[in-house]
């Protein structure tokens, strides 16, 4: 019986550890820095060198498109679930201030919803918008149903810089290198 007692209390005291929050806060720090840097790279090097080369207008971008944002969508809501992990472990240690608490879960929640939104509704949408479905006709010019998808696709980038962004700061204040 002494020797269970024993073990038990030095399993309590492993479980009731505080864990170390300045992990957590480089964990979120180091993924927001590699996912927001990538968003930026896809949205203002990649996307426009792809444009000026003059591939979007070419048959088969709206495949080859499809597949480039898939993998990076995926990418995307793996970085937005470690974050939100990352965001709940340090609301557990109380590493931010009360408000802050409140306001990272819904922040890191909102990203992880930009995420699946991006991933399995406008994505394949405009893939499918962007098939080149009618051989005869020659025009090149983007439908409004497309150009809305891009309105919504652009004002889901910046809610998503933004959000990141506040939290990318309140992981490196919570951090103190």
């Amino acid at each position: 019986m002494e020797y269970y007692l024993k073990h038990l209390r030095k399993m309590n005291t492993i479980f009731y550890q505080k864990q170390n929050p300045t992990q957590w806060s480089v964990v979120v720090f180091v993924t927001l820095c590699f996912w927001l840097s990538a968003s930026l790279m896809l949205d203002f090097v990649i996307i426009p060198s792809l444009m000026q080369a003059g591939m979007m207008t070419q048959s088969g971008f709206a495949s080859a498109g499809y597949a480039m944002f898939g993998l990076f969508n995926h990418v995307e809501l793996l970085c937005a679930g470690i974050v939100l992990t990352g965001v709940l472990a340090l609301n557990k240690n109380h590493t931010f201030s009360k408000t802050q608490q409140q306001w990272s879960v819904i922040l890191g929640g909102l990203l992880l919803l930009i995420a699946l939104i991006c991933s399995y509704f406008l994505t394949p949408q405009m893939s499918g918008l962007g098939l080149d479905l009618n051989w005869f006709d020659s025009g090149n010019s983007m439908s409004a149903a497309m150009m809305e998808f891009h309105g919504a696709y652009w004002g889901l980038e910046l809610m998503k810089m933004i959000t990141g962004g506040i939290l990318l700061v309140w992981s490196f204040r919570a951090w103190k290198p």
